[in-house]
């Protein structure tokens, strides 16, 4: 099996038991770290509900992103232009983003959008994609960020790397989180050298502090980029909260009118 990612031989790094049925084998990447299975043939399966039934972050892990987008779309970039959500869930991300004041739009082809309706992406160009908990879910991720990139070439995302050099404990108590076995959605896991052989494919700039990344061709300090990130969620947030207006009622009044 080669490599989605850099195109290397790979090998066979483990078994597990996806859906609590099926035998799937595991291939790591030797050059760049990628780990994934050889086929992925369960996912209409997996996505009987877009929101696995165990993701009871999904609250908190939005309130805590929707600060850090806010942070960074308002510092590093052009706060008054349009951002999307790429795999945007219920639409919560959007809603809140849209409650600080910021232009944002959702898109899922999985999930129905409850939060943002009338709030649909158009195909149309956007200053910032942002895409939480969305890379693990790619099964061809290489073709799904060339599709994110046609919208905007700043994507802004979550996932948790695993270490280079090291395959995550798989089976016992010992079991990496991050997984998912039992719900079979997380199919593809990076490492930090994987993203960066990415950002040089398609000639972008990679930052990250721990699980969050963002690919973009802009230039700035990695240490400004750590400290908005840190800071975002111990009162940062307060900048762009205080100095954009909400869209909260403007957003109310245009649905109101529309229907």
């Amino acid at each position: 099996m080669k490599c989605k990612i850099c195109n290397c031989k790979t090998f066979e790094a483990f078994e597990a038991k996806i859906l609590r049925k099926y035998n799937v084998r595991f291939f790591k990447c030797p050059n760049c770290g990628f780990l994934s299975p050889d086929e992925v043939f369960w996912l209409n399966e997996s996505y009987t509900e877009a929101i696995n039934l165990s993701d009871t972050g999904i609250l908190l892990r939005n309130n805590r992103l929707s600060k850090i987008t806010a942070c960074l779309a308002y510092i590093l970039f052009d706060s008054h232009k349009r951002i999307i959500d790429w795999g945007g869930g219920y639409g919560i991300l959007v809603r809140m983003l849209r409650d600080i004041g910021f232009e944002a739009f959702w898109q899922d082809e999985y999930a129905t959008n409850l939060f943002a309706k009338t709030f649909e992406a158009q195909k149309e160009n956007f200053e910032l994609l942002t895409s939480f908990e969305v890379f693990e879910h790619l099964p061809n991720p290489l073709a799904e960020i060339e599709k994110m990139l046609s919208y905007s070439n700043n994507i802004l995302f979550s996932t948790t790397l695993h270490e280079t050099d090291k395959i995550p404990i798989h089976n016992g108590k010992n079991r990496w989180w991050y997984y998912g076995f039992e719900h079979g959605q997380h199919i593809s896991f990076f490492t930090e050298k994987s993203l960066r052989f990415i950002a040089k494919r398609y000639k972008l700039n990679y930052y990250f502090f721990r699980d969050i990344h963002l690919f973009t061709p802009k230039k700035f300090s990695s240490l400004l980029f750590k400290l908005i990130v840190i800071l975002a969620n111990k009162g940062l947030f307060l900048l762009p909260k205080i100095k954009m207006p909400s869209k909260t009622m403007q957003d109310s009044i245009k649905i109101l009118e529309s229907i």
